[in-house]
């Protein structure tokens, strides 16, 4: 959640720049130098990304990590993760054991070493280190130490416990023998400093923020799904009234496989079980699982060392070279179809797919720091080789199931050729009508995208109230009539047909690159579902809010156009342009003292504070709001707040859209049956 406040408060650098800095001398006895560990608690979010739930949750990743990496080296097959009643976490394994000597570089030993001292480890080379990791062993470990209020470490090695404790990244005494035992491994227990990591509420006050089971739980299953045999074992421990503590295990034998099995659990698969690929091949371990489905979204998930790469790289390219070319020839040789009929683009063949590349490469190169792109060259020969190989196999031995993929192929080329047709249709039209934006869309004055935001808003009569009391300089209004198409269950050609699916499209510049894709074919300018080719050089603004009401039907308009976004405008969601307005849903009124409340426990406060004689004013849409209310309620920058969308887990989040949105009935039922208490709607 974002808390917006637009004014910016400039200094006046004039004195500098007449050569009169004043008081402000910069000399040596400026310059700082941090020693140790002060400098992730300087600037955490350099090591961590942010202070806020992500930052918070990214240290368990970190000790998570390390304790893969033993499980790649093959020395680890358990690893189980605790949430404990007091907010620490507990992650325990059963590897090898930190080392516990001396290390001569550091003469600390090794546990001080990877606790306490950055860019330490046993990735970064030596005997019965790490081939290949993930985690980052030592800068992982050290910072995580360093945001906490207190950490313990416990070593198992040579039948004795070995313990240790720190207090802000500091060490509180040696490493100590404190008993025996039979286990090996390590076990990391720490306390984040709440000092560091907190949030802000809908009304902008600093809040605690502690551990989301969800979040975990997600992220642990991705972990054991990624390593074929390895048990990841999770607990909740925070005991509340009426519940027992929460354990569960996940453990999968078919790895990669298995997760697209349950990635496609509310589909309809057109053949079982998913293609699996795995070989060795020049020291990089390469692991695919595929499987095709009757839906119309492709889902392509990479991962090199257990990492996320959501931009792929080289071992997703290979991968889907590989895809094409065989999948085309296969068609052509079996006569499936006309020799001179054009082949299938790389996004026809992969309509409906569902499909994992996984990669262990002992020197990953990576395009950025953030990870999000593999960039080995060799990568992409090894993985496009292999699975031509297997998948020529597979087809020749599957000869019913390869028929259904070519014909799937087909109808997608088809498809795709009819949603050229339609584009072209509006297009036509548009020019015909002299202008290229939606009639309805009240554009703003500004022509720069990264100061303009337009509000997508239910309703005419909302959408008059927002016109009225916008700030017509920078924001834009474009009012959306009754519930938009479920792009979910519809082919992609249908987005062109749908009014206000267009005005969207129009309206925003959702405009698509005409590349040339692997195949050789082109896009032809449509929106494909996972548009990872849409042109956002051409957006027209860079903030897309959401604003509908607070209701039942406004959750499920909220809901269709965040499918819409995720399914054919992915990159906005991952740049962080698509946000949700809050309108407040009561106002308080008491004498001359006026209140907004934007949450039931808000107004439970505001009414304890006024007494039984306030007037409370239920807003039950937006367009009773007047003008001047909307303004200093939901539109003005300095006072309203606004919820970024985020995509944490793209293949979880892949799931619960197919979920909500699909047409299984019986698994949306189950899912809103628990989840419902999460659930605040005034039906």
């Amino acid at each position: 959640m974002t808390k917006e406040n637009s004014s910016t408060t400039m200094t006046d650098s004039s004195n500098a720049v007449n050569g009169n800095p004043g008081e402000a001398e910069y000399s040596a006895s400026s310059i700082d130098v941090l020693e140790g560990l002060e400098a992730v608690r300087k600037r955490p979010g350099m090591y961590i990304g942010s202070t806020g739930p992500r930052g918070l949750h990214h240290l368990i990743w970190e000790i998570v990590d390390n304790s893969v990496d033993e499980a790649l080296a093959g020395w680890c097959n358990t690893i189980e993760v605790s949430i404990n009643g007091d907010s620490s976490i507990t992650v325990r394994d059963n590897g090898r054991g930190i080392p516990v000597g001396i290390v001569a570089k550091s003469g600390l030993t090794g546990v001080e070493t990877v606790f306490t001292k950055l860019h330490a480890g046993g990735k970064f080379g030596g005997e019965g280190g790490y081939k290949v990791s993930g985690g980052l062993h030592g800068v992982g470990a050290s910072v995580v130490n360093a945001l906490s209020k207190r950490l313990e470490v416990e070593v198992y090695l040579d039948k004795k416990i070995h313990k240790q404790a720190y207090v802000r990244g500091n060490a509180e005494g040696g490493l100590e023998v404190i008993g025996a035992t039979e286990l090996r491994g390590t076990k990391v227990t720490f306390w984040p400093d709440h000092e560091i990591f907190h949030d802000y509420s809908d009304d902008g006050e600093r809040v605690s923020i502690d551990f989301d089971w969800d979040t975990v739980d997600d992220r642990l299953r991705v972990m054991a799904f990624l390593n074929k045999g390895l048990k990841m074992i999770v607990h909740d421990n925070r005991i509340k009234l009426g519940e027992e503590p929460k354990k569960v295990e996940y453990h999968y034998e078919g790895g990669i496989a298995s997760y697209v099995e349950y990635l496609n659990d509310t589909r309809e698969s057109i053949h079982k079980p998913p293609i699996y690929v795995e070989q060795m091949r020049d020291n990089v371990n390469v692991e695919v699982a595929l499987q095709w489905t009757s839906m119309f979204q492709e889902s392509l998930y990479s991962f090199v060392n257990n990492i996320n790469t959501p931009d792929h790289g080289t071992h997703a390219n290979g991968f889907k070279i590989a895809l094409t070319r065989v999948i085309n020839e296969y068609a052509k040789k079996n006569s499936l179809v006309k020799e001179t009929d054009a082949n299938f683009t790389g996004e026809d063949v992969r309509e409906g797919l569902t499909a994992i590349v996984s990669v262990k490469v002992p020197e990953p190169q990576f395009e950025g720091q953030t990870k999000q792109k593999l960039g080995n060259r060799e990568v992409q020969g090894i993985v496009q080789s292999l699975v031509t190989e297997q998948l020529n196999d597979w087809l020749e031995l599957n000869p019913k199931a390869a028929k259904d993929i070519v014909n799937k192929a087909s109808l997608a080329k088809k498809g795709r050729e009819e949603a050229q047709k339609a584009r072209n249709l509006v297009r036509r039209v548009s020019n015909l009508e002299n202008s290229s934006l939606p009639g309805k869309l009240a554009d703003c004055a500004d022509r720069d995208p990264a100061k303009c935001e337009v509000y997508l808003v239910e309703g005419d009569s909302a959408g008059g109230s927002a016109k009225q009391g916008r700030d017509r300089t920078f924001q834009a209004i474009l009012p959306l009539r009754g519930k938009i198409l479920n792009v979910e269950r519809v082919q992609p050609s249908r987005i062109y047909e749908n009014t206000e699916v267009q005005a969207m499209i129009t309206a925003l510049g959702l405009i698509v690159k005409d590349e040339e894709d692997e195949s050789g074919g082109k896009s032809g300018g449509i929106l494909r579902p996972n548009a990872e080719n849409l042109d956002l050089d051409k957006l027209r603004y860079h903030k897309v809010i959401i604003m509908t009401d607070a209701d039942v039907d406004g959750s499920h308009i909220r809901t269709l156009i965040l499918t819409f976004f995720f399914r054919y405008a992915r990159p906005l969601v991952e740049r962080g342009y698509v946000y949700i307005a809050q309108p407040p849903l009561f106002k308080v009124e008491k004498g001359k003292r006026t209140e907004y409340c934007y949450n039931e426990h808000r107004l439970e406060a505001v009414l304890a504070e006024l007494g039984d004689k306030a007037v409370v004013q239920r807003f039950k849409g937006l367009g009773e709001m007047m003008p001047q209310q909307l303004w200093d309620t939901t539109m003005n920058p300095e006072t309203r707040t606004l919820k970024k969308v985020t995509v944490d887990d793209a293949s979880e989040a892949d799931h619960i859209f197919d979920l909500l949105m699909g047409e299984a009935v019986a698994p949306r039922r189950e899912f809103i049956e628990k989840h419902a208490h999460f659930a605040n709607l005034d039906v």
